[in-house]
């Protein structure tokens, strides 16, 4: 790239951000409704055509290779540091350069995949919603398709988005799969194997997370007649202590019977309760095995004092929460690990300096302790982390309990000398938090090198630096005010 061209994109991106800055500062009052409107869908267009700006800014970090030359483990990873990006927006960004940005190539930039949408949205005319909606679509189209049919789909689905809204895009779809293949013949195993997927949502504030997914044949084959047994009004019932239960060998059809005229669920309710005492019917056998050096069970953490008064929260290594008379339940039915703090939360110290592997104990106490992954802002939970040394085996690091912390397999992979890496120590007594594991960030994310804790595991830490800067931003105020009050007593009031 020449410098005159240097200078233009730098320029344009200054020019970019004072237009927005006066946008943000600028009255709207003075707008007539005609100009305002027009004001508003002219911003509109020019954010929609930032989004192609944006697939080129992704494109143009791929071949460039600046996640390898900043140690970042993939482009996804280095635009969400770089960024300040979640993990699904990058994926996203990622994803979408793909097919809606030209690629580079020997012999020139090749068209993107998705043409017709890359042309509508570089104009300013569809929104992500549009994109997003209309490669749901496309995706379904089975691959023994015809190419053109393919095309003419994408054709139509733009056509339609340039003017249309895109909750109508989904069910335009739908009569266009349906002219591809009215019978279904076209779609092979590959297809159904391309579409296949669940996805466990994050748990909301009132403890509910959604499920949501698309299922094949074999799994379809081996949950229907799950649930046909045990969905059947009457079982499985956590709400009836009478409701047969999976673990009967014999089923009492006149136990049934009562049950199902007690039974006031729904056929939704009733799969929810079936699957989740399948699975805990599961969970109770020894034939799973273990995960990272721990059976596979629940893993449930709670203090002394909560449990004392039955009341308070209890936590899992799989980052949820549970009541605690629900989690005293769930113990008396899967027999799972349990941990109990003492009254000033510290795990018991396990010393293992010869062996380089952590003990299920020490695994334990680091569930306990940590909670989850403890580089700051990963949210992996405890049963997704390994146990990781501090301070490096290989450097003399002891496998004792003040020198483990708990790692996901990502985050671990971050942690070395070359370019791109993360480095740990052990928060010393006269930090705001001694004992806990201290992460460094490369160069390109933090050019101080401070040391930082992860706080997404422990809320509480989280609400009180809230309410500390919340204090701080009043005091300030109330400094402020204090000092103009006394000013103005000072100053002589005119006669």
């Amino acid at each position: 790239m020449n410098p005159g061209g240097a200078t233009t994109i730098v320029s344009s991106a200054h020019a970019l951000d004072t237009a927005v800055e006066n946008l943000l500062d600028a009255s709207l009052t003075p707008l007539l409704d005609e100009e305002f409107i027009a004001v508003m869908r002219e911003v509109e267009t020019s954010m929609r055509k930032l989004e192609a700006v944006k697939h080129r800014f992704v494109t143009e970090t791929c071949t460039r290779s600046l996640a390898a030359r900043a140690g970042s483990a993939s482009p996804i990873k280095f635009l969400e540091q770089t960024l300040r990006l979640s993990h699904a927006d990058a994926v996203s960004r990622v994803n979408a350069a793909k097919q809606l940005s030209p690629q580079p190539a020997l012999g020139g930039d090749l068209e993107p995949e998705l043409a017709y949408v890359a042309e509508a949205q570089r104009a300013g005319d569809i929104s992500v919603d549009h994109v997003r909606r209309i490669t749901q679509v496309l995706k379904r189209i089975p691959c023994a398709a015809d190419p053109g049919q393919k095309d003419l789909a994408q054709d139509v689905l733009t056509t339609y988005a340039r003017t249309g809204s895109p909750d109508k895009l989904l069910d335009l779809g739908e009569v266009i799969l349906a002219n591809i293949d009215p019978d279904g013949t076209l779609t092979q195993d590959k297809d159904r194997e391309r579409m296949r997927g669940l996805t466990l949502g994050r748990k909301r504030a009132d403890g509910m997370s959604p499920l949501i997914g698309e299922i094949t044949e074999p799994l379809r084959e081996i949950l229907e007649p799950l649930l046909a047994k045990f969905a059947r009004p009457g079982m499985c019932n956590p709400a009836d202590p009478h409701s047969p239960k999976v673990a009967d060998r014999t089923l009492d059809r006149q136990k049934l019977k009562a049950a199902s005229e007690r039974d006031n669920r729904s056929p939704a309710q009733r799969n929810h309760d079936a699957l989740l005492a399948v699975l805990r019917f599961q969970l109770d056998r020894p034939k799973l095995g273990s995960h990272r050096g721990l059976p596979v069970e629940a893993i449930i953490t709670m203090r002394v004092e909560d449990l004392e008064r039955g009341a308070g929260i209890a936590t899992t290594a799989t980052g949820g929460t549970l009541t605690i008379p629900q989690a005293l339940e769930l113990a008396a039915g899967t027999r799972p690990l349990l941990v109990v703090l003492n009254k000033a939360g510290l795990p018991l110290y396990l010393g293992r300096g010869r062996d380089r592997l952590a003990t299920p104990a020490q695994r334990l106490a680091l569930i306990a302790s940590d909670k989850g992954c403890t580089r700051p802002g990963c949210s992996a939970p405890a049963s997704l982390a390994a146990a990781h040394h501090v301070t490096g085996w290989a450097e003399g690091g002891p496998t004792d309990i003040d020198n483990l912390t708990l790692a996901c397999d990502g985050c671990h992979a971050m942690i070395h000398d070359g370019p791109g890496g993360w480095k740990t120590i052990v928060m010393g007594e006269d930090t705001q938090f001694p004992g806990r594991t201290g992460w460094i960030a490369p160069p390109h994310i933090d050019p101080t090198g401070t040391p930082q804790v992860n706080h997404l595991h422990h809320t509480g830490e989280l609400m009180a630096g809230a309410l500390n800067e919340i204090r701080a931003r009043e005091r300030s105020h109330r400094e402020r005010r204090r000092a103009w009050l006394d000013a103005r007593k000072t100053t002589p009031t005119r006669e």
